[in-house]
């Protein structure tokens, strides 16, 4: 059965470079043995939102060889296709992104072979879904301001989300824009939240790119 912390710590050594590749590559392939699926998204939040997902719809990730591997940046996604690519690993590889890094994506993805000239919805078929504008805005919009407001009462912070709506430059903002700027203020908050949010959802009202993420 897959490590999932130890796998994902050796691939971003091994997609680094450098002299210790080598090394971080047969760490990588010992603690993936049985991996089946890599879902590649970009930061830590948007993998407790994919597990917390998982979750709730009583998916063991890592007894079905799955592995959600935060890029921390969108640029370096062409490396860790080919990393998980036929001369790699050779597993499935998924993937979601933001809509200001749907380029890369597109780039990484014909770069390794997998299409030219993808649009969006051919990336969908791939497996890939690109987030509007990300994955925090599809959220806010699936739940709707009133029931973001609720989660964050539940965490403890309305009071710091009503100090927040009440400085200069965010009176008269729409209330969405609060609250996505909200959530990326503090270091940690957007990822404490990732999961609080996919677990307050509706069954029927999973943001679309994220839905299919683990609909195979």
């Amino acid at each position: 059965m897959p490590e999932p912390d130890r796998f994902r710590a050796a691939v971003r050594v091994w997609a680094a470079g450098g002299p210790d590749a080598a090394t971080a590559a047969d760490a990588a392939r010992e603690s993936g043995a049985g991996l089946r699926t890599v879902v590649l998204v970009e930061g830590v939040s948007d993998q407790f939102a994919v597990e917390a997902l998982a979750e709730r719809r009583h998916r063991d990730l890592v007894a079905e060889g799955v592995c959600v591997v935060p890029l921390g940046g969108a640029m370096s996604v062409g490396r860790y296709l080919r990393l998980f690519g036929a001369q790699g690993l050779a597993v499935t590889v998924r993937g979601l992104c933001d809509e200001a890094e749907e380029g890369f994506f597109r780039r990484g993805l014909e770069q390794v072979g997998l299409g030219a000239g993808l649009t969006r919805s051919a990336m969908e078929v791939l497996g890939f879904g690109v987030c509007v504008t990300d994955l925090e805005d599809e959220l806010i919009r699936a739940l709707g301001s009133d029931g973001v407001e609720r989660v964050i009462a539940e965490q403890g912070d309305l009071a710091r989300l009503r100090v927040f709506q009440n400085q200069p430059a965010q009176r008269g903002r729409p209330v969405e824009r609060q609250l996505r700027r909200f959530l990326g203020t503090m270091s940690g908050r957007k990822a404490r939240y990732a999961g609080a949010l996919v677990r307050a959802l509706e069954p029927g009202a999973v943001p679309r790119p994220l839905d299919r993420l683990l609909a195979g």
